[in-house]
């Protein structure tokens, strides 16, 4: 068992929503990566989604796209964001750590040398958010070789055979796009949409279902909590930290943002 099943029995045994940011890795800056990491442990992360930047985030809006183009600018790839967790890990050995990204930076390393140079880094789960269900058994394959979760995504768009495939051979979490669209695109959050298509998730599977995209504050996290098992936040924390004056104050803004939030879902 992994440290994303783990954290996820523990909140369920303890009746808690899990609380899953996610930032850029390299933005604000690159030494403020891992203490922001650090930070948002602090004010109540269970698991980390560490984006990796990539010149054609296509399902992320302006906010990440900008965040991802000035972490590229700062020459952060992939071999650093692998050591950027390695550095995490030096101190922080149970917060789950999923890698969000792209495949082709995957299939550029190599899969089977990007499944192992992400173990020995300590990354537990990959979200690559343009590798289709109907292409993934490769990729599968080799994350799984290693001890790797293959996080899959789902979209209201998603149904019939491609749902089910998704569903059954979700690991980790099987990740819910609450609307077509991109990230950060202000969309407002139809929570009675989000529960019809969660109910119909659940007989699809077992797996833990947290839902993302549209989800900015307090009552937002609330508000899908009550639907899901966790709760992602992304791009309104990417909008704060971006206005980060140095590390510590990076630090500062993290904990300041994800604190009330932890404390709304509690």
């Amino acid at each position: 068992m992994n440290r994303i099943d783990s954290r996820f029995d523990a909140l369920a045994a303890a009746g808690r929503k899990g609380l899953i940011p996610f930032i850029t890795a390299g933005d604000p800056s690159d030494a403020a990566t891992v203490p922001v990491m650090h930070a948002l442990v602090r004010a109540g992360a269970d698991v980390i989604e560490l984006g990796v930047p990539f010149s054609d985030p296509m399902a992320d809006g302006p906010v990440i796209q900008q965040s991802s183009e000035r972490a590229l600018l700062r020459k952060v790839g992939l071999r650093r964001v692998l050591a950027m967790v390695a550095e995490f890990r030096q101190q922080d050995v149970a917060t789950p750590i999923v890698l969000m990204g792209y495949l082709n930076p995957v299939e550029m390393f190599g899969l089977q040398r990007f499944a192992k140079a992400a173990v020995d880094a300590g990354v537990d789960g990959v979200l690559l958010v343009d590798c289709p269900p109907e292409e993934s058994d490769p990729v599968r394959e080799a994350l799984n070789a290693e001890g790797l979760a293959l996080v899959p995504l789902a979209a209201p768009t998603s149904t019939g055979e491609r749902l089910t495939k998704l569903c059954r051979s979700a690991q980790g979490y099987l990740y819910y796009v609450s609307f077509n669209g991109v990230t950060g695109a202000g969309n407002k959050l139809d929570t009675g949409d989000v529960a019809q298509h969660i109910r119909h998730l659940r007989t699809l599977s077992n797996s833990r279902i947290a839902v993302g995209f549209g989800v900015r504050d307090a009552a937002s996290a609330v508000a899908t909590g009550e639907l899901a098992d966790a709760v992602v936040i992304g791009s309104a924390l990417v909008s704060t930290l971006a206005q980060a004056a140095d590390t510590a104050d990076a630090c500062a803004r993290a904990e300041a943002f994800l604190s009330p939030i932890r404390t709304a879902l509690g």
